[in-house]
């Protein structure tokens, strides 16, 4: 509960070692998060800098549209892919290990990016690079649980929701800039020297053993996996146009969802009989299921915005994409500056007044957007960006926070690992949602009204649908809470020095 991580328990209160232990992140464990953070945010922000990109890339390579989109879609894919394995890998081996997999893999894959003679290689180094993408997020989340203090849990998450919603932002603004003056291969070369920083510090200083289970792997349930979880987000991708045609979303979703659910029902029978491929009794934890509900539906409306405002600045306003890309950086830097005080506020007060005002925040911007015009001014679309930055910024790191503080340290790899799955997902599904429905509008308005207010309908509906899940968030902020971890042991197991680096000063 708040009130008892501001305050020392009277147990703590008559045990001098008590109090430290329980309020004061060790440097060691502030060493780990800290090189995950940075290492994190370096592989985060290669999701999203291809976009802009992408029509560059059609001249220079020689393809057309539909091919050169795979350089996302392959990236998205690998992620939904690969995701869903990572609890796996965190039972299974240390944080050292998974660190050094994750951004060997990342590394290859930008070097590889960076030299690619032709698309298939470079398509080759994209899904490299998603493979190591996809194990840092679940590792860096994880990580903080095992290693930070419940009380501390807020400000810490603060930290680390920069990494969720800034590094997309600034991917596109960061190759925007790159684009204006040098090739595109100095996307790559440009975050390669932190990458391989990162993973040469990370591989010396970095120290600690796994969590000591042996889990088998089940060879069933990652067959099952790459059709469930790659078949809906791809799916989803073609229901909204972003997928680079041919099968269209019906197959590869009814294959996908069909998948699923014999992935849930598989990891239903080896929680009773062995080591499933992701735990699903995280969801038996309320505050769990909500937050990651309440996730969902504030990733549904942050990638939906991230495609839906760029566009409507660029065909209404007539923006370049260096011009969209700045006009949307401050939203981005607001996010990232304001995270760890909102870290620090929900170590204070909980999340209720902070997840209440963001979403209520979220959807007012989301209505906003809905009233503007093909003549209304861009500084009025990047103000509402920034109060939407703001709202999210309130929204996301209470929200981490709280779905997973109350889990026991045995669900802590594969709470994450769920939760950044779902995450995909929910991107996608946001993405395919609006872009369909503003298609669909503009569509169906072209017939009797001229192709720029056809085009604004199109932007309106959208946004109009945006606005109802922010209603939805709102409703379901209204029941979050801070419970506190499932299991007494919780505290003392993120102090163990098996879970943190070597000699910890706290032990």
């Amino acid at each position: 509960m708040p009130s008892a991580s501001e305050h020392p328990s009277p147990q703590a209160a008559g045990n001098p070692a008590a109090p430290r232990e329980a309020h004061q992140i060790p440097p060691e464990s502030r060493l780990v998060v800290t090189v995950l953070v940075v290492a994190a945010f370096v592989v985060i922000l290669n999701e999203t800098i291809m976009n802009v990109a992408l029509p560059r890339l059609m001249g220079e390579l020689h393809v057309d549209a539909p091919t050169v989109q795979w350089l996302s879609t392959a990236f998205m894919l690998t992620m939904s892919v690969v995701i869903p394995t990572t609890g796996y890998l965190l039972q299974r081996l240390s944080i050292r290990s998974v660190f050094v997999l994750a951004m060997s893999l990342f590394s290859a894959g930008t070097l590889l990016a960076a030299l690619s003679p032709g698309f298939a290689i470079l398509l080759l180094a994209r899904v490299v690079q998603a493979s190591g993408t996809a194990i840092m997020m679940p590792l860096l989340m994880t990580s903080v649980l095992k290693l930070i203090p419940v009380s501390r849990r807020g400000q810490v998450m603060g930290t680390v929701s920069i990494v969720i919603s800034v590094a997309p932002a600034v991917g596109p603004t960061l190759s925007g800039i790159i684009l204006q003056y040098l090739s595109w291969r100095f996307m790559f070369l440009t975050v390669l020297p932190i990458a391989v920083a990162a993973l040469l510090f990370g591989a010396a200083k970095l120290r600690g053993a796994a969590d000591g289970g042996r889990p088998a792997l089940d060879a069933l349930s990652v067959l099952l996996s790459v059709p469930a979880f790659g078949g809906v987000v791809y799916g989803l991708s073609q229901l909204g146009g972003a997928g680079s045609g041919g099968l269209g979303p019906v197959l590869p979703l009814t294959v996908g969802v069909a998948a699923l659910a014999a992935f849930v029902v598989r990891q239903l029978a080896l929680q009773r009989s062995g080591s499933p491929l992701l735990d699903l009794r995280a969801f038996s934890y309320p505050m769990y299921t909500i937050a990651t509900a309440l996730l969902m539906v504030g990733m549904m409306a942050l990638f939906g915005v991230v495609i839906l405002l760029p566009l409507y600045l660029q065909q209404l306003r007539g923006l370049d994409t260096l011009g969209t890309g700045l006009l949307l950086l401050p939203g981005g830097l607001v996010m990232g500056l304001l995270a760890p005080t909102v870290g620090r506020w929900f170590d204070r007060v909980g999340p209720l007044p902070l997840t209440l005002t963001g979403t209520s925040l979220i959807t007012a911007v989301l209505v906003g957007l809905a009233l503007l015009t093909a003549g209304s001014s861009v500084w009025l679309a990047m103000g509402l960006h920034i109060v939407l930055s703001l709202g999210l910024a309130l929204l996301f790191t209470p929200t981490f926070t709280s779905g997973l503080n109350p889990l026991p340290p045995h669900l802590y790899s594969h709470g994450s690992a769920i939760l950044s799955t779902l995450q995909q997902v929910a991107g996608a599904a946001g993405t395919a949602l609006l872009v369909a429905v503003m298609a669909g509008t503009a569509h169906g308005a072209a017939s009797t009204l001229p192709p720029a207010e056809a085009a604004m309908a199109g932007f309106r509906a959208a946004f109009l649908v945006a606005a109802g899940a922010g209603a939805a968030a709102i409703v379901l902020a209204a029941f979050l809470r801070n419970r506190p971890p499932a299991e007494e042991g919780a505290r003392a197991d993120a102090a163990s020095p098996e879970s943190t680096v070597s000699k910890p000063a706290h032990q």
